[in-house]
């Protein structure tokens, strides 16, 4: 045997949904952790999973989730007309917030924001209003960043007072996290996958007390969780604190951006991916079916190589072609701007003729084995020909 881990293919996100719940439940894990990069649809799977608890729980839901839904729960009034009192609204509607006022989160919320943030807030219950000061400001705006991690704050307040039995939170049985951080550095994103990891270890040994004939007894009572990212240093830390827990870890794909997906289980996801992030770029280049967003993906590829040789810069990797400097710069133009993934644009027979020679030099200088996730691809035989460049690359 070779001992690869095994790739599990599912036709559509439901069937997959059902293989994470069966994970959680008939294979008694206690987490599932999926690492997948941005467009593989991790949003619409958190809420994918949230429906199927409903369906079978004869619509009453089960999952607590954090998404960018989440985030979508709060909005700014800016007082355009003065200018001065600036306030983050809440959508007091959704279930997110039932019994928010009666658990008293405003000190556990502060705990938390102080380890990554030096801003202060107030709530208003009234007017489901919060405001924001600093040193001698009040009624700021934060940025996104700093919005985000608040929100984040809530969220793992809410969860603490769920663990402990907060009446308003006893319909949970699982928590859907997806890609809770934006905008952080490198140690705010490892304190919070840190905080994160302690939390969800108290959630899954979580008990509860029933009493059976007159006598009282304490039972478990685990929530369970499935965490989705494609940070790879946030998925590290919550892999490590939790690798003495039952738990699954896969690296989800989506080829070709269908409708289809698999999951490949192995000890290794966050190196993995950008080696199945090649193997769907060499397909693409294969089948003629290449689009601007491609260019990120190969950047991205060839910026991680450069990192594991302690090379400065993905240009590093460009070899066997007649202006290497050129080249560089037309990665680094294709691979930005309105080349982006959300807004796929085909590229043209010229352009797709230079990635496929970047893509070649690349190949032929670095022996990658390709996973057989995708069909196989025949291998790039010789260097290529020097290509006629784009003229947007050749302007000043």
């Amino acid at each position: 045997m070779s001992g690869k881990p095994k790739i599990h293919p599912f036709s559509n996100m439901q069937k997959l949904v059902t293989r994470l719940r069966d994970d959680l439940t008939s294979g008694n894990q206690d987490f599932v952790l999926l690492y997948a990069y941005n467009g593989t649809g991790k949003t619409r799977l958190s809420m994918e999973f949230k429906e199927a608890g409903k369906r079978n729980n004869n619509m009453k839901p089960d999952t607590l989730y954090f998404n960018a839904f989440t985030e979508d729960l709060f909005s700014w009034d800016n007082d355009l007309e003065h200018d001065n009192e600036r306030r983050f609204r809440i959508n007091s509607d959704s279930r997110f917030f039932k019994g928010l006022r009666d658990l008293a989160l405003e000190e556990r919320i502060g705990d938390y924001l102080a380890r990554y943030a030096d801003f202060l807030f107030d709530i208003d219950y009234d007017n489901w209003t919060i405001s924001f000061r600093k040193d001698e400001a009040s009624h700021i705006k934060i940025s996104r960043g700093e919005e985000n991690i608040f929100i984040w704050c809530i969220f793992m307040a809410i969860c603490e007072r769920m663990i402990d039995g907060a009446e308003s939170y006893a319909w949970v049985k699982y928590i859907y996290i997806d890609d809770p951080i934006s905008s952080l550095d490198d140690n705010n994103a490892i304190a919070v996958a840190s905080d994160l990891a302690k939390m969800l270890h108290r959630a899954k040994s979580r008990t509860k007390k029933e009493t059976v004939s007159g006598i009282e007894r304490t039972i478990p009572d685990p929530i369970k969780t499935v965490l989705s990212t494609h940070h790879a240093l946030f998925f590290n830390v919550v892999c490590n604190e939790l690798k003495k827990e039952a738990h699954k870890k896969y690296f989800l794909h989506r080829p070709d951006r269908g409708t289809a997906y698999t999951l490949r289980a192995t000890d290794d996801v966050p190196f993995f991916h950008h080696v199945a992030m090649l193997a769907e770029v060499q397909k693409a280049a294969s089948d003629g079916k290449l689009y601007t967003y491609h260019f990120n993906m190969l950047r991205s590829i060839m910026e991680k190589t450069a990192t594991f040789f302690g090379r400065d810069d993905f240009s590093s990797c460009i070899h066997g072609v007649e202006d290497e400097v050129l080249y560089a710069r037309a990665l680094n133009l294709l691979s930005h701007g309105k080349y982006a993934i959300y807004q796929p644009m085909e590229m043209v027979e010229d352009t797709k003729k230079l990635f496929r020679d970047i893509l070649s030099a690349f190949l032929i200088k670095y022996q990658f084995a390709l996973p057989d996730m995708l069909e196989t691809i025949p291998a790039v035989a010789s260097a290529p020909n020097p290509a006629s460049v784009p003229e947007e690359i050749l302007a000043p």
